[in-house]
């Protein structure tokens, strides 16, 4: 069996590794951009604000993702953003902290290997509970081939709130806007036996008990 290891990229090393898969996945594969180092830019892993985990395959890199704190929620004008009805952008502020997802991509040859991308998400996952984060947000593109849409909407529970037409990346189709509540999805899912959702919750469930190990201490301690 394939060995799935994740880390954070935290040297220029790690750095390199993820440009190569940005190059073959959003460069080549689907011309959405036409240059990589902007996308990572040097020191962009010493920046508080932003994380990136890369995913390798036997010590190979097959997978990334990034993830932004407290992005804006206020999209361009120009972007032609529409919400769902009964969505608005103070009721999506007004939710919870938000991290954002981007720029999760895998290698085409791994995309048939799951525990990557469950594995980035744990990841992920685990960093923003760590930060008291409480939601994710991320976009989607519409009918594009190998969309992630189905594995957050069915699997993760992401909901859509929203659309916009137009974006950073040189993508024709419509973005659909999505957000997780993590602690509903904890709840939902923290006693599945589904190996899909224990693989995803352990990293929520081992920053939980630590977090009230660590209550119940000042507890003790305080009284």
């Amino acid at each position: 069996m394939s060995s799935v290891t994740v880390r954070k990229i935290e040297c220029a090393a790690d750095r390199l590794c993820a440009l190569e898969v940005i190059e073959q996945v959003f460069r080549k594969e689907k011309n959405w951009i036409a240059t990589v180092n902007e996308q990572m830019p040097e020191g962009v892993e010493n920046d508080s604000r932003v994380s990136w985990f890369l995913a390798e395959v036997n010590g190979k890199p097959a997978g990334i993702i990034r993830l932004l704190y407290d992005p804006s929620l206020e999209l361009p004008e120009g972007y032609g953003v529409s919400f769902e009805p009964g969505v608005d952008i103070e009721k999506i502020r007004n939710a919870g902290r938000y991290a954002e997802i981007g720029r999760f991509m895998i290698l085409g040859e791994y995309r048939r290997n799951p525990r990557v991308a469950l594995r980035l998400m744990r990841s992920a996952t685990a960093e923003v509970v760590e930060r008291d984060y409480t939601h994710f947000i991320t976009d989607v593109f519409e009918g594009e081939a190998n969309s992630p849409f189905n594995f957050h909407t069915r699997v993760l529970g992401f909901e859509v709130v929203g659309k916009h037409l137009f974006g950073d990346l040189n993508c024709s189709s419509t973005r659909i806007i999505l957000t997780l509540d993590i602690l509903k999805l904890y709840r939902r899912v923290k006693n599945s036996r589904s190996r899909i959702y224990m693989e995803l919750t352990e990293g929520i469930r081992a920053v939980m008990e630590r977090k009230a190990a660590l209550r119940q201490r000042r507890t003790v301690s305080g009284a």
